[in-house]
């Protein structure tokens, strides 16, 4: 009875957004799926930040553009009011390096305003559950803005060290990951199952200590074992 209740526990949607009309959608549109619900609507950061603080939300949808307020600033503050919060940057700007800036700072995914309703639903789904949501195309973008902005870098003898114990099938693993792809689809495309893909993102987390897939994500970008997608 008690493992029922928990699998069928709907996932908390913290709303940010200085827009009411952008949050009466995004409260609609949430409140439509049965295993979603709002656990509130914050206008400016010193809202959004109290509610987190009191509702502990699943996940925060977060404007990254808000009216005097960059998005961009809150995620350090969530991470560290709750460091296994999820945010979702949501934004109608394409601007790779905001984009980059807010992987690096922590957000699990990012969708633009102008996309379907159901790719903002997806994208909780996803993160809820533990993987990244960066629209590809974007990806390709961020990847190739590091590349100009940080340009070659040698990889330090230590990483070389943890890159050579990786097997071959971990390899292949890292690098459709890095093509944008999630554990469903890996697992089909390797002929292997969502589980195994489960036991070798661990033993790859294992060996590169990174702790999740943002930063498995990060590193084999920088370490060239994923290369960016088309």
């Amino acid at each position: 009875m008690t493992m029922a209740a928990t699998a069928t526990k709907p996932i908390r949607v913290l709303i940010v957004d200085d827009h009411a009309v952008v949050r009466s959608g995004l409260r609609m549109l949430i409140e439509s799926h049965p295993e979603l619900r709002v656990a509130g609507e914050a206008a400016n950061p010193t809202e959004a930040l109290a509610l987190a603080a009191r509702e502990h939300p699943d996940v925060i949808l977060l404007d990254l553009d808000m009216a005097g307020d960059n998005g961009l600033d809150l995620l350090p503050k969530f991470r560290s009011a709750d460091k296994n919060v999820r945010v979702i940057i949501l934004t109608g700007v394409r601007d790779p390096e905001a984009h980059y800036r807010a992987m690096r700072l922590g957000a699990r995914g990012l969708v633009l305003k102008e996309k379907a309703a159901e790719i903002v639903i997806k994208a909780i789904q996803k993160v809820h559950a533990g993987e990244l949501w960066f629209d590809r195309s974007l990806m390709g973008s961020v990847i190739a803005e590091m590349a100009h902005g940080g340009g070659p870098q040698k990889r330090p003898d230590p990483e070389e060290a943890k890159i050579a114990t990786l097997t071959e099938r971990e390899r292949e693993v890292i690098a459709l990951i890095g093509e944008g792809l999630k554990n469903k689809q890996i697992a089909s495309r390797l002929y292997i199952s969502e589980t195994t893909v489960r036991h070798h993102l661990t033993s790859i987390f294992d060996k590169l200590g990174t702790s999740d897939r943002l930063e498995l994500v990060i590193y084999a970008y920088r370490h060239g074992l994923a290369t960016a997608p088309h």
